[in-house]
């Protein structure tokens, strides 16, 4: 560890020379990108330092324990020091850990009714609302790109964007399926209904990230017959781009929620993009999952990630065993205390690969 802390300490020095430089101030690009990971690096760099500080401490009172005078002082200065020294080595080794590439990344979402039919879609509804306002809590935007409202006011499918820094890793976690077990408005003997709906985040892929071609997709306009006004469904403003279409890899993307047929067709293709990504990270994570190397929110949407009972006010994370009776909080989008749980599991399991990977080598 402190090899590898020495080298990036080497490379945040660099970096700090380098940002005053008028020829990398000239290069907006280049300018960027450093500055990007100097801000990475700001984190490591200060709790580098209060290691070193502490470990500074911990000498000096050593050196103390042969004074007379002050070999009770010391001792209790190292018993204090000693959970510290192990509090920021954890700090440490979770900085060291690599970064997940998406995570400052904007997201979409996807959102679909699965089992349960009109619950399922009030439900469907009841989770993109809880992501809105989690969405606003963070400070992030949301825009919808895509709805199917039903007759009873849920949605049997809503897809929308994320925008704001970080976005990737505060949704990240949330892929995979959901269950609500509830009693509908519609049960009239009271009975308890189980249904489920999916949920696929997605980073925003750019143009770099996925090479996609005109000649690889057809894009096919209607007229709106989503929510939006006479504006929206008076016009053709609706498009539906199809990837390779009548081939095994077809993929269709719609998009009608907007008003201009040009910014539909750039909305679609953002989120055709994305799913083409997300295809070939899950093939990676295929590859992994035989290496046994799967991390917490693989984001399949056949895994069945969490479930909200709401007669006994109780959500529970199936992949971490997290379970807390703050149901009414959660729906009111207040989801952080479970991403930090989430999030503190998988560095755990990082954790424990990158100590296997040290062992075998």
């Amino acid at each position: 560890m402190n090899e590898k802390l020495k080298e990036l300490k080497q490379e945040f020095d660099t970096l700090e020379r380098q940002l005053s430089d008028p020829a990398l101030l000239a290069d907006q690009a280049r300018y960027r990108e450093a500055m990007q990971r100097y801000n990475e690096l700001i984190a490591v760099m200060r709790t580098y330092q209060e290691y070193q500080e502490l470990l500074a401490a911990q000498a000096y009172a050593e050196e103390a324990l042969s004074e007379h005078d002050l070999a009770d002082l010391a001792r209790e200065e190292l018993a204090t020091l000693a959970p510290r020294r192990a509090a920021i080595e954890r700090s440490l080794q979770a900085l060291l850990l690599p970064k997940d590439p998406f995570d400052d990344k904007d997201v979409i979402i996807e959102i679909r009714a699965a089992a349960g039919g009109d619950e399922a879609s009030l439900f469907a509804a009841a989770v993109f609302e809880m992501y809105q306002k989690y969405a606003a809590a963070l400070g992030f935007k949301v825009e919808v790109l895509d709805s199917h409202p039903t007759s009873l006011g849920g949605l049997s499918k809503v897809s929308f964007e994320v925008v704001g820094r970080g976005a990737y890793r505060k949704f990240k976690y949330e892929s995979g399926v959901h269950r609500v077990q509830r009693i509908p408005a519609t049960e009239t003997q009271g009975r308890i209904h189980t249904s489920t709906v999916t949920v696929a985040v997605l980073p925003e892929a750019e143009d770099v990230d996925i090479n996609l071609a005109p000649s690889d997709y057809r894009v096919d306009v209607f007229r709106s017959s989503g929510p939006g006004g006479q504006s929206v469904n008076t016009t053709d403003s609706a498009v539906r781009v199809t990837y390779k279409p009548g081939t095994p890899d077809e993929i269709v993307v719609t998009c009608q929620d907007g008003k201009s047929q040009l910014k539909n067709k750039e909305k679609a293709l953002s989120v055709l993009r994305a799913r083409l990504l997300e295809r070939e990270r899950a093939k990676a994570a295929a590859e992994a999952r035989e290496a046994r190397l799967v991390q917490i929110g693989s984001g399949e949407r056949s895994e069945k990630i969490r479930t909200y009972n709401f007669p006994q006010s109780r959500v529970t994370d199936h992949r971490i065993g997290y379970t807390t009776h703050a149901l009414a909080d959660i729906m009111l989008g207040h989801l952080d205390e479970l991403t930090k749980a989430l999030s503190e599991a998988e560095l755990r399991r990082l954790g424990e690969i990158a100590g296997a990977r040290r062992g075998a080598a």
